[in-house]
């Protein structure tokens, strides 16, 4: 499977433009030939949060509305990224997945927040994990600083996931830590890991990109630059099921000593 990253440079508060902009690179993704497309997290206004009560959208926005009619038309899965998403007069950074008909198979909102940059003032935690189904078997679904804690994606993986998919807005000061965070996901439950960064400046912090697929055996099969992009990588997913039979590190775990 030809999977499709989306690394974009996202203008704050800007909605509109950044739809624009997603909409003609997974376009290309698609003349590319690729058949899974993964946006960045909080792609359409970046982190423009003293304006997210105004910014923010409910199920039935235009952001979601587009990315669904997008897998539709053109039978493409879609990671949506993630999205600020109202309901019930909370305001979540939700991500989405979208299979080939366009239809929602996972909703995940962001477990941990980022308390350094005061996320908890404007968003509200999930409380779910998202382990979903896709064409190629389980995968599961996080958002930035969840990479972090890695109970999240061992859990996902315990229950079968393949892959694991990484929307993120990552600033370049910690660029070691995404890289090596991200090749430890891969390599501890020996799965797919997918990193989507957006790249660009908004006020101090200036995101990097290097956008990432990490395969089970924890080689870097892709990674971008600091330039906004479409980068492109084949998937071979039954390489999840042979680094599996060849290390047991499920079957080896003491889960009588440790949860």
């Amino acid at each position: 499977m030809k999977i499709g990253l989306i690394q974009m440079e996202v203008i704050p508060g800007e909605a509109s433009i950044n739809r624009r902009k997603a909409l003609a690179m997974l376009a290309e993704a698609d003349r590319q030939g690729c058949r899974l497309v993964v946006l960045p997290e909080m792609w359409t206004i970046g982190y423009a949060l003293n304006n997210i009560g105004s910014l923010a959208e409910d199920m039935q926005g235009e952001s979601l509305a587009v990315l669904r009619e997008f897998a539709r038309a053109r039978g493409i899965e879609v990671i949506t990224g993630s999205l600020p998403i109202k309901e019930d007069g909370k305001i979540y950074n939700n991500a989405f997945a979208l299979d080939q008909s366009g239809e929602i198979i996972a909703s995940y909102r962001k477990i941990h927040l980022f308390s350094l940059l005061g996320e908890e003032r404007f968003f509200n935690p999930g409380d779910r994990p998202a382990l979903f189904e896709m064409s190629f078997g389980k995968a599961g679904l996080i958002i930035c600083y969840d990479l972090r804690f890695p109970e999240l994606p061992r859990m996902l993986a315990v229950n079968g996931a393949k892959a694991l998919f990484v929307p993120a807005q990552w600033p370049g000061v910690r660029h070691d830590h995404w890289r090596a965070l991200n090749i430890a996901r891969a390599i501890e439950n020996q799965m797919y890991v997918l990193a989507v960064n957006c790249v660009g400046i908004h006020k101090q912090n200036v995101f990097h990109g290097h956008s990432l697929i990490v395969d089970p055996w924890g080689q870097v099969l892709l990674e971008g630059d600091e330039r906004e992009a479409v980068l492109t990588q084949e998937i071979d997913w039954a390489m999840v099921g042979d680094v599996r039979a060849r290390m047991s590190i499920f079957a080896d775990r003491r889960t009588d000593v440790y949860q």
